[in-house]
């Protein structure tokens, strides 16, 4: 004799309603109210795509300052040259 459940369910009944292919699962009467969520501006790749704002312009202005700095910003000091004077510092 299989021993009596304590909470008085059918673990069953409550495993197949639990199941996301049952019927009660299917009529959710939340779904709607939450489909929202994933569509249109709510989606994931525009969610993802709000995460660094601004951060395509950054990365372009960033790169124009590199190469404005690479050809149009020389360096006159020469530091690292190894032909200086004995008098020079």
């Amino acid at each position: 004799m299989p021993a009596r459940n304590p909470t008085g369910f059918d673990l069953a009944q409550f495993k197949a309603a639990a199941s996301p292919s049952s019927v009660w699962a299917k009529r959710d009467p939340w779904a709607r109210n939450e489909a929202w969520r994933y569509t249109g501006p709510f989606s994931r790749a525009k969610r993802f795509r709000g995460l660094f704002p601004g951060f395509g312009i950054a990365s372009v202005a960033f790169a124009a300052y590199c190469t404005y700095e690479h050809f149009f910003l020389k360096d006159d000091h020469h530091h690292g040259d190894a032909h200086h004077g004995d008098g020079h510092h």
